[in-house]
């Protein structure tokens, strides 16, 4: 009889009380499947006293993580209680060296520390495992890790953030604003009393730099992710894109460039007809391009206790059965230092929503300053709010909006084109650009 694979748990959040559950429900599954038991014999938290829906009898209580990290009781540390520093860094630093392994959600953590971490697993024998971290129940670290082990992969990208998705969802189907949908999306707890890590973009760039270095084989650098947020988009926006066979979605997007790896995170139109435009609500997505094959894309539950649970145990199975995969595909000898490809070099289409002033010349000026840049306009589409004229106060006629979509162009381009367009005076307010992402 192989012994039990002892596991501590530190963290009893919804995540960490759903693992316990889950490992005791399970107990029968898991047995066959890693060809041992997998038994929790120790948690902590930082509260004792708080009563939690979770049998938690016969299992042990250290008194702090770094105390359960080096508990000899235990053979795999698994972290739950979030964040990029200490407690957890230390926690988990202090396991890893005692060759015990390592499983934890705790994305912000391995995005700034996760070559420092994969080192000292390699180093001391003990297994790296954060599926959880990306994605929750979507597969996709292993998808890359392992299931693509053999194809070279070009570009990443995905719907990485359920609170972003439901929000731009929201918007389009009801004709909602920003801070309507956010508004909402507090009260049912998609989203935070402080949102702005979710809606500045900077949760999914975090998932992104992972999700980057596991495909391009390269060390992780959250720094050299270009982050643009959702607060900018409008409905007029989200109008325009339907009606031009398009859909806005927050994507995280890492793709291999001549220039570099380039790794970005803003707004992005997306063919209606592609199949990730067609994950709505909290859902997230996420689709690997890979040399020779077809574009592969994973669907599923983002977040979420039950579905992070999930992850998390799959993960201590793995542990279970004796599989030290490398936590980024490679030894860690093997990772590049990423070359960051400057965003000003991005080349793709472009959405541009100007408040174009209704004067004579107007659009003769637009297009000059765009002809400069050597932009050539795909579709242009002007419309008077109410049919003809709009008169403002004191009868003069009010700014029109004028939407263009250009051919591929570089980001340095469309920058010194509008710019020049705003100095002119021929615009109110500033230019919105939406970048076009193509299957």
């Amino acid at each position: 009889m192989v012994a039990p694979l002892k596991v501590g748990i530190a963290g009893l959040g919804t995540v960490g009380a759903d693992v316990v559950s889950l490992i005791e429900e399970q107990a029968r599954v898991l047995s066959a499947r890693s060809g041992r038991g997998i038994k929790v014999v120790a948690v902590t938290a930082r509260s004792k006293a708080k009563k939690r829906n979770v049998n938690l009898r016969g299992i042990a209580w250290a008194k702090s993580p770094l105390a359960l990290a080096t508990d000899p009781n235990i053979n795999c540390f698994v972290e739950l209680m979030g964040g990029a520093g200490d407690p957890a860094l230390s926690a988990i630093e202090a396991a890893l060296k005692s060759g015990k392994s390592v499983v934890t959600a705790n994305k912000a953590l391995i995005a700034k520390h996760g070559s420092k971490l994969a080192a000292l697993a390699e180093k001391h024998g003990g297994a790296l495992n954060f599926e959880a971290a990306v994605g929750a129940a979507i597969p996709v670290v292993k998808t890359l890790r392992e299931g693509l082990a053999g194809t070279q992969i070009n570009r990443v990208y995905g719907i990485l953030n359920g609170t972003c998705n439901y929000i731009l969802t929201r918007m389009e189907q009801e004709g909602l604003s920003f801070a309507e949908c956010l508004k909402d999306a507090q009260r049912l707890g998609y989203a935070e009393a402080n949102p702005s890590f979710d809606v500045d973009g900077h949760d999914t760039a975090q998932k992104l730099a992972i999700l980057a270095s596991i495909a391009f084989g390269t060390k992780v650098a959250q720094s050299s992710v270009y982050v643009e947020g959702i607060s900018s988009i409008a409905p007029a926006d989200l109008r325009a894109a339907q009606d031009l066979g398009y859909r806005v979605k927050l994507l995280g997007v890492a793709v291999r460039t001549k220039s570099g790896i380039e790794q970005r995170v803003h707004p992005t139109m997306v063919p209606r007809t592609s199949s990730i435009a067609q994950v709505m609500g909290v859902t997230n997505a996420v689709t690997i391009d890979g040399e020779g094959i077809s574009p592969i894309t994973l669907v599923g539950p983002g977040a979420g206790g039950a579905a992070t649970a999930s992850a998390v145990v799959a993960d201590i199975a793995d542990v279970a059965r004796g599989i030290r995969a490398k936590p980024f595909g490679r030894p860690i000898a093997k990772l590049r230092t990423i070359k960051k490809a400057p965003m000003e070099r991005h080349e793709g289409g472009y959405y541009i929503r100007l408040m174009a002033r209704d004067l004579a010349g107007t659009a003769a000026t637009i297009a000059t300053r765009l002809a400069e840049q050597k932009i050539s306009i795909e579709s242009i589409v002007q419309r008077h709010p109410n049919g003809g004229v709009d008169t403002g106060a004191g009868g003069k006629p009010s700014p029109v909006p004028v939407i263009l979509i250009t051919y591929a162009t570089t980001e340095d381009a469309v920058r010194r084109a509008l710019q020049a367009v705003q100095s002119d005076k021929v615009i109110t307010g500033r230019p919105q650009v939406v970048r076009i992402e193509k299957n």
